[in-house]
Order: C-alpha cells, then sequence, then structure tokens
C-alpha cells in the first residue's frame, strides 16, 4: 500500500492522536513493534515473546503493520514460503515513542524491566548451550 503524507481523508478525525492510534492503538501492535526493535524478525520469534500472541492475531497486525507502511517482509525461504519482517524507516521513527513509553513504564510501574535485544539473548543461549 503506498504511503501517502499529505492525506486530507482520515479514518476518525485529523487529530494525529487518533490517526497513529487507529494504526497503532491496539493490545499487540506496539509491542510486535518492540520486538521488531529488539532485533526480532521471523514470525515464530514472536510467538515467544513473554505476552503470548495468538497466531490468528500475530498474522493480522503483521499484515496491518504492512498495509500503514511500518513494516517489509521478505521471504527467506522458498519451500514452504517464509518471511522475515523488518520495519521501515516510518516504523524505525517510532523508536522515540517506545522509548518514552519505557521511561513513563518505569516510572510508574516499579519492577518492570526492559528486555534484551533478541540478538544478546540468541547468543547468551547459544553460549550456555
Amino acid at each position: 500500500m503506498a504511503d501517502n503524507l499529505n492525506q486530507t481523508d482520515f479514518e476518525r478525525s485529523c487529530c494525529p492522536v487518533a490517526c497513529a492510534l487507529d494504526n497503532l492503538g491496539d493490545k499487540w501492535t506496539l509491542l510486535l513493534v518492540r520486538d521488531l526493535l529488539l532485533g526480532k524478525k521471523r514470525y515464530q520469534e514472536f510467538l515467544t515473546s513473554p505476552e503470548q500472541i495468538a497466531t490468528n492475531i500475530l498474522a493480522d497486525r503483521l499484515k496491518k503493520l504492512e498495509a500503514a507502511g511500518i513494516i517489509v517482509q521478505h521471504a527467506y525461504q522458498q519451500k514452504p514460503v517464509r518471511h522475515e519482517y523488518a520495519l521501515t524507516q516510518k516504523g524505525e521513527d517510532l523508536r522515540p515513542v517506545l522509548e518514552a513509553l519505557v521511561k513513563w513504564g518505569m516510572t510508574y510501574y516499579p519492577g518492570t524491566r526492559v528486555f534484551k535485544s533478541y540478538a544478546h539473548r540468541s547468543a547468551d543461549a547459544e553460549k550456555d548451550a
């Protein structure tokens, strides 16, 4: 789907918060963006997140993120076809938004912790094996 930055027809209103929430405002979407920022790329990797997203919801959110121009998918295997997902610039530009949510969450929810990058966890697991 082409991303039109000069769009004048809005889903609910012309409020930028409402427009952002139209794409990001459900229970799972920002968690998937978090996982992509932490280095997850593949469908099965998203399923290992502690929030335990259901497979049908994961597939739906990945399609919606792609349609919104926040992620792209690339086939990494042909038989069967399997995809890796990556953030577009629009998706990468959510990094400071998530960093602000982390700061706010750590302030108001004591005991929370920031997850290590997925690449570091994979390397740590290989060392321990």
